[in-house]
């Protein structure tokens, strides 16, 4: 499934460029057919429509419409299982080189912090009710 995701955004980016020469021609070709039918005509409408047809997902948000992604969605790229599509702007979704351990080290940090949040919780109810039962 990578290599799918890269080959959509090397067309992407060829399409996009303003270079149009038999090289160029050439290797879109040859990209599209790697690309399965039902992908293509997805990517196709997309572009048709002068939108981005495959987008970036960086710290946990789709880079084209800024809504941030459930965490399974973020799993299943940085696991390259299947071919992920964003719930709110219907872009193919990818993750960019080294986005995936930026990603898992911030999702640890902030359970880090959650944990220290509870644990200031229980201390300050624990330290409540001792209070309480010393009146």
């Amino acid at each position: 499934m990578i290599e799918l995701l890269k080959s959509l955004v090397k067309l992407q980016d060829l399409e996009l460029s303003k270079a149009e020469d038999q090289d160029s021609e050439k290797l879109k070709a040859d990209l599209r057919k790697r690309i399965p039918a039902q992908i293509l005509v997805h990517y196709d409408r997309l572009m048709a429509r002068g939108k981005k047809g495959i987008t970036a997902v960086r710290h946990q948000t789709c880079s084209a419409c800024h809504m941030r992604l459930p965490i399974g969605v973020i799993s299943t790229l940085m696991h390259g299982k299947d071919i992920q599509l964003c719930d709110s702007c219907g872009r193919y979704l990818y993750l960019p080189e080294g986005e995936g351990t930026q990603m898992l080290a911030q999702a640890a940090e902030e359970r880090a912090e959650s944990t220290a949040r509870r644990k200031k919780a229980a201390a300050r109810k624990a330290e409540g009710a001792g209070r309480s039962l010393g009146h």
